[in-house]
């Protein structure tokens, strides 16, 4: 989920490298403005995916892109935000979704069934910030996803109506209680990424030298008092992590801790939970779908998920507290660090090109979604236990994590 309730005048003070402002478009005769579309097919070796405005602005009017400078406006994408931009020759692509799962599986559904991209060699880098479990990390940290799991698709009884020996009022879809392995999937519920590519992403992130303020710095000091929350005392640091989707914006340790347990139930104990958003299996569908009609190559997408906020209170403090996210001091952070970090993937991908990645980096763990629908079978959730494809057979048919 996009934890983004800040106040506006937090999100003009970022930090001056920020530049705020998309590439202007042209202006015709009449003096409206005019995407700079042409008849060449654009094939890009990355294209960034943002979510909203913020984590969209901090990739124009850089130096190290040769300025994202040409509109090219995409049918279907947000009305506010309705084109992609590209540098000079097309190598480096970037576009907003708008935020939630709704828009970002339009939007781009809307881009890999575009005439005006060849994305078949493209890089995908996802990358936004999020919530973060101070398990894992702080404000300001970098991570890095092999799993993405969508945490909402249960069912939900209020917590005031639960029975007395209830953890929680969230039950898997066609479970009778909490911890029942989910006997109904539709099939988004859980993506696994290339995990050699997530590695190299890593190390290239890890170049950074990250953003950190001393906003955050204090704030983070109200976790130092329980060993637990450990790695949300330090300063900001690049972390392999696993990332959990829903429209639904939680707070507070009950809820957290029950959605890290879905997690690791639909993985099979497999993915650590550590950030929280609103879009990446969304997306991740509408790529796999992409891939399936061989428009990209799902080996070739990186989930680089940055902190605005903690999922949880430090101890003596309370969630509603926690909505006051303007005193955790991370959104600045989180903002910053995905230029900082996002720069070092994306130009160790382009300067080894040829040599490395326009080959594409095999994957040697299970590639795609629940169902195994891009082939071979799934080490997670039913794919693992009915065989792969057989599990969408078996959608209805009982079955519990081993």
């Amino acid at each position: 989920m996009q934890r983004l309730l800040v106040a506006a005048t937090l999100y003009a003070s970022c930090l001056s490298f920020v530049a705020g402002t998309p590439p202007q478009r042209r202006q015709n005769a009449s003096g409206s403005p005019e995407s700079t579309n042409s008849n060449a097919i654009i094939a890009p070796k990355v294209f960034i995916f943002s979510m909203f405005n913020a984590e969209g602005d901090v990739w124009y009017n850089i130096p190290e892109f040769n300025v994202l400078a040409h509109n090219i406006t995409v049918p279907g994408f947000s009305p506010q935000f309705p084109d992609a931009h590209c540098t000079d020759d097309g190598s480096i692509c970037q576009l907003t979704t708008g935020e939630a799962e709704i828009n970002a599986a339009t939007t781009v559904t809307s881009l890999v069934r575009s005439s005006l991209f060849d994305l078949t060699n493209t890089y995908f880098l996802i990358a936004g910030i999020a919530g973060i479990n101070p398990k894992l990390g702080t404000t300001g940290t970098v991570t890095f996803a092999r799993f993405a799991v969508q945490v909402a698709l249960q069912y939900e009884i209020d917590a005031r109506e639960i029975p007395v020996d209830w953890t929680t009022g969230y039950v898997p879809q066609g479970a009778k209680a909490p911890g029942q392995y989910p006997p109904e999937l539709y099939g988004t519920e859980v993506f696994e990424l290339n995990n050699a590519l997530r590695q190299l992403a890593f190390n290239f992130a890890r170049n950074a030298t990250l953003n950190d303020t001393d906003a955050a710095a204090e704030y983070r000091k109200n976790y130092a008092s329980d060993p637990t929350f450990a790695a949300a005392a330090r300063p900001p640091s690049v972390v392999l992590c696993d990332t959990a989707t829903s429209d639904n914006f939680w707070l507070g340790t009950l809820l957290s801790e029950a959605f890290e347990n879905t997690t690791t139930l639909f993985t099979n104990n497999t993915a650590t939970y550590c950030t929280t958003q609103q879009e990446d299996n969304a997306t991740l569908e509408a790529l796999l779908r992409g891939a399936i009609s061989g428009l990209v190559d799902f080996s070739r997408i990186i989930i680089m998920r940055t902190a605005s906020d903690f999922d949880r209170p430090f101890p003596g403090s309370t969630p509603a507290a926690g909505l006051d996210f303007d005193i955790q001091g991370g959104f600045t952070n989180s903002i910053a660090n995905l230029h900082i970090a996002g720069v070092q993937v994306i130009q160790g991908i382009v300067d080894a090109w040829d040599s490395r990645f326009k080959a594409g980096i095999e994957a040697t763990n299970y590639i795609g979604d629940i169902f195994g629908s891009l082939g071979g079978t799934p080490d997670f959730g039913p794919g693992s236990l009915f065989g792969g494809k057989g599990a969408r057979k078996n959608k209805r048919r009982s079955a519990r994590a081993p």
